[in-house]
């Protein structure tokens, strides 16, 4: 049994930026976790992405690599001072590199209570054949 089964209250997993990056912003940045499903037609992505609402995620793709961003602002109550905390918060980072197997035009993403659904359909395969000529002396 993995540690994530046999422990069902797991860490948010906060990114380290390498040394060679610099951040813009102080607030801590998490990973979200991801179930990922395959069918025939498409790779599904369910991402918890909790606190962020379609105006705060934002989704690139760019030289095959899909990005999700969200930034999740902390409600804090008026005339409160915060003592004790156990969920952190901060936004979400997460990049998948994407295969030529991916129809990239027709990608589909929805958010419902904090959980972000992708679908990435498959293109579909389309053989060529390339003849081969002979090659004049």
């Amino acid at each position: 049994m993995t540690e994530q089964l046999s422990n069902p209250e797991t860490q948010k997993q906060e990114i380290i930026e390498q040394e060679q990056t610099e951040r813009t912003k102080e607030s801590r940045m998490y990973v979200p976790r991801v179930d990922i499903y395959e069918s025939d037609e498409a790779i599904h992505i369910l991402a918890d992405i909790p606190g962020a609402d379609e105006n705060s995620i934002d989704i690139t793709l760019e030289k095959n690599v899909l990005t999700i961003e969200a930034e999740v602002q902390a409600e804090k109550p008026q005339d409160y001072s915060l003592m004790y905390a156990e969920y952190g918060i901060g936004g979400f980072r997460r990049k998948f590199n994407l295969s030529n197997e991916i129809d990239q035009e027709k990608i589909v993403a929805e958010v419902k209570d904090g959980v972000l659904k992708l679908v990435l359909p498959k293109s579909e395969k389309v053989t060529q054949k390339i003849s081969v000529k002979a090659a004049k002396e």
